[in-house]
């Protein structure tokens, strides 16, 4: 069996690496050897420092995650790390790809870490319902300043090389040969004294911290997820108590946390995020050519999509109605762009490179080069219809065309066509160049050469993928619609908008179901009412509140009205929507009665999870993880509860605030 550590001398410095594919995981297999090759190197006298590099694509990214949740493996991490540290050599970590959770933990404890200029650095943790559990707490804030330390550690993003060269997390940058600059930077440090251990030393900039300030800001983000509150007692343990106290802290914390409840929804959230649209996989077809794509209609979406593709690199020609519709088109996916420099998504340099691969007209032969097409014209039958005629005629016969649609039915789409096997649906989310989310819908007819195009573009955006047949809404949308029209109906025997919207926050929504409409504007779903109102069941109810809201031009935020009041510039209650409430109840003749916020929560939960069951029972969705998937990434789904299909199956984490 081949070494998962190996070493190597070169003129009196040990260079070890880690090789243990594919991203290096500090398995206990590694563990175990590492901890044998600090034993065995230390005092040999023919070793004067060692240099710590991996293999393969990237440092170490992280431990075994199928680790967690059990009972520890000797050695653990910390022991290996307390060995590295009290070495009687100098350690230089040499960094390339990704040093994330227990690898930046492990740099932590060497004398001294090189990186390479796209490295990135980071300690996730708190994204998997835990904590630094090997030092992170206590050794990055003697390393850089504690308010950077505490954004790091409870927001769990990684920071690049260049802001960490900034920070001080890195001594030096390796701009060519990161090996050979690692171990010159080793061979300088073999030639001084050893300095202090990091817990030999005090924080950096401890003093200036509000805590108190900083623990409102972060429970109100965290939503009620446990672990970025525990991560900043930790952070504040690295003060308040002697270093190596802080570190048994940290340790109880960590153990504790991972085996939670919350700690396995977010690892069932991370392995079927993994395990999404797995039936893609089994797909041998080529796809097409992704490097130049056309869209259909320079709208909010459209643009957005556009925005997207430009950003990974592809060119795209959009196509809208007329000359003064493209200008507009292309004036939204600049200022997308900038968007997306100002939010640190991308740099300018980017950005400019990207608009240049953008052009729109009125002019259809533009799209004849593309391998894919994506429609994204107005949620109407008969003009998507029309557009998918359109393209049929002059597209080549080997083009892919993909309509964005979220409701309607893509076969019907399809039959237009000459060949519905190569046509599909792209669900992207709003906004298209940020949301992770992207719903292959798979018609009755659509080829594998379609479905494979609609994977291979997935990963070009780096979005999750998940399969779904033809039904109205698809997935996602079919869920929301269904619990939308039980949350108006609870409107209508008793409850308010205000109170529903609070419920589903102090769950751990970011926003309650109205707060969405009024956001994404009331006249969608008013249109998708309308378009179904003849196949409507009349023995079920229906709440026309959201209808005389619409009636009324309360469409939401847009209008500064909706199901709230944001005239004034905040959002306030409206007594005009109580009123119509209350009207409707009237109307109804129904029974009225009090909900509790448990009350609503549950009833939320139990229709998302019926309309679930149904998706699995017609076979729209192929796994009830891609349901919980779809609802974590594309409808808000507290990530920290694993979704609304792993609360059905698991009674114990379902426990309500």
């Amino acid at each position: 069996m081949a070494s998962l550590v190996g070493c190597e001398l070169r003129d009196g410095i040990a260079v070890v690496t880690i090789d243990a594919p594919p991203v290096n995981a500090l398995g206990q297999g590694v563990r175990a050897e590492l901890l044998a090759r600090v034993r065995e190197m230390d005092g040999h006298p023919g070793i004067r420092a060692a240099v710590l590099c991996c293999a393969g694509r990237t440092f170490v990214a992280g431990a075994d995650i199928n680790e967690l949740g059990k009972p520890p493996l000797s050695p653990a991490l910390p022991e290996v790390l307390d060995a590295i540290e009290g070495a009687g050599i100098p350690w230089v970590a040499a960094i390339h790809g990704t040093a994330l959770g227990g690898g930046l933990e492990l740099t932590l404890a060497c004398t001294a870490r090189i990186a390479d200029s796209k490295a990135k650095l980071g300690l996730p943790e708190v994204t998997l319902g835990m904590i630094p559990g090997a030092g992170g707490t206590v050794r990055l804030p003697r390393l850089i300043p504690m308010a950077d330390a505490v954004e790091m550690v409870t927001g769990g993003k990684p920071v690049t090389a260049l802001k960490a060269l900034a920070l001080g997390l890195v001594d030096r940058l390796g701009e060519t040969d990161l090996l050979s600059a690692a171990i010159a930077f080793a061979t300088e440090l073999a030639s001084q004294p050893k300095p202090a251990s990091l817990l030999d030393r005090p924080c950096r900039d401890a003093e200036e911290m509000d805590w108190q300030g900083k623990a409102a800001a972060i429970q109100a983000k965290a939503r009620g997820a446990e672990a970025p509150m525990e991560a900043l007692d930790a952070l504040k343990d690295s003060v308040q108590l002697p270093a190596r106290e802080a570190l048994k802290q940290e340790r109880q914390r960590f153990l504790r946390l991972a085996a939670s409840d919350q700690a396995a929804a977010f690892r069932y959230a991370f392995f079927s995020e993994r395990t999404a649209g797995r039936s893609l996989r089994s797909i041998d077809s080529a796809p097409a050519d992704l490097q130049r794509i056309g869209v259909v209609g320079g709208g909010t979406m459209g643009a957005g999509i556009a925005a997207a593709l430009l950003l990974s690199g592809s060119e795209v020609r959009l196509l809208e109605r007329d000359t003064s519709a493209a200008d507009t088109a292309r004036a939204r996916v600049d200022e997308m762009l900038d968007a997306s420099v100002a939010r640190g998504a991308v740099s300018r340099e980017a950005a400019g490179q990207a608009i240049d691969r953008f052009a729109a007209s009125p002019d259809e032969t533009a799209l004849i080069s593309c391998g894919l097409v994506i429609e994204a014209v107005f949620e109407d039958m008969d003009v998507k219809r029309n557009v998918f005629s359109r393209l049929d005629a002059i597209m080549p016969a080997d083009a892919i065309l993909a309509t964005n649609t979220s409701y309607l039915d893509v076969n019907r789409l399809a039959e237009t066509t000459v060949d519905p096997a190569r046509v599909l649906g792209l669900h992207f989310f709003a906004p298209a160049h940020v949301m992770k989310l992207l719903e292959i819908v798979r018609g009755r007819d659509t080829g594998d050469r379609a479905l494979s195009t609609g994977a291979a573009l997935a990963r070009r955006l780096k979005k999750t993928a998940v399969v779904s047949g033809v039904c109205h809404g698809f997935i996602g949308n079919r869920i929301m619609a269904a619990y939308r029209r039980d949350c108006e109906f609870m409107l209508l025997v008793g409850a308010l908008p205000a109170q529903i919207d609070a419920a589903m926050r102090d769950f751990g929504f970011a926003m309650g179901i109205f707060e969405v409409q009024d956001l994404s504007g009331l006249d969608i779903a008013w249109a998708q009412r309308k378009n179904t109102a003849s196949t409507r069941d009349p023995s079920l109810p229906y709440c026309r509140i959201a209808d005389r809201l619409c009636e009324n031009g309360r469409l939401g935020r847009k209008t500064n009205k909706g199901w709230y009041d944001y005239s004034s510039g905040k959002k306030t209650d409206d007594p005009e929507v109580t009123r119509i409430v209350e009207e409707e109840r009237t109307r109804a003749g129904v029974t009225i009665h009090s909900f509790s916020d448990e009350q609503i929560i549950k009833r939320i939960l139990c229709v998302m999870q019926r309309e679930g069951q149904a998706l699995l029972s017609e076979g729209i969705a192929e796994s009830a993880s891609d349901i919980d998937v779809v609802m974590l990434t594309g409808y808000g789904f507290p990530r920290h509860r694993g979704g609304p299909m792993y609360l059905a199956r698991h009674a114990s984490a379902s426990a309500l605030p």
